[in-house]
């Protein structure tokens, strides 16, 4: 094994487990903005509202953390802090887009997504997700 190769090993691995701590943070985030039991909707209940958002959102993290990898110098423990800096504004962002839009929309996003019928309204939050964490991704690179 080349040393080179181990190094990239080591920094795959270190760069997933933070992208996969975004993303699990992300799904609590979520799951604290709405109502009801998340994992439940979209696992034992089979919502398709909420699995569109939970996709999204895990979606726009990837994003997020993509961008910031690419865009990673310095070394290592460097980009590994950025990814996570980046990662938590992406959360930030969408929180508050989320927040922003309940706000100046009629009814409540979390009623929409705990509805059984597919809900266009939950399509446009999946959407804002996806449209924040480009925003965020474009400006690191």
């Amino acid at each position: 094994m080349t040393t080179q190769f181990a190094d990239n090993l080591i920094a795959a691995s270190s760069y997933s487990a933070v992208g996969i701590t975004a993303m699990a943070v992300g799904f609590v985030v979520l799951d604290l903005l709405t109502p009801g039991n998340l994992r439940a909707q979209v696992w034992v209940d089979r919502n398709r509202n909420a699995a569109t958002l939970v996709g999204s959102n895990l979606a726009s993290v990837a994003i997020i953390v993509v961008a910031a990898i690419i865009a990673s110098e310095g070394g290592l423990a460097r980009g590994l802090l950025y990814t996570a800096a980046y990662s938590v504004l992406g959360l930030v962002a969408m929180a508050v887009t989320f927040g922003l839009l309940t706000l100046v929309t009629p009814g409540r996003i979390g009623d929409a997504l705990m509805d059984t019928e597919p809900n266009p309204a939950v399509r446009v939050h999946a959407v804002l997700h996806i449209a924040a964490a480009c925003i965020i991704a474009a400006s690191i690179l």
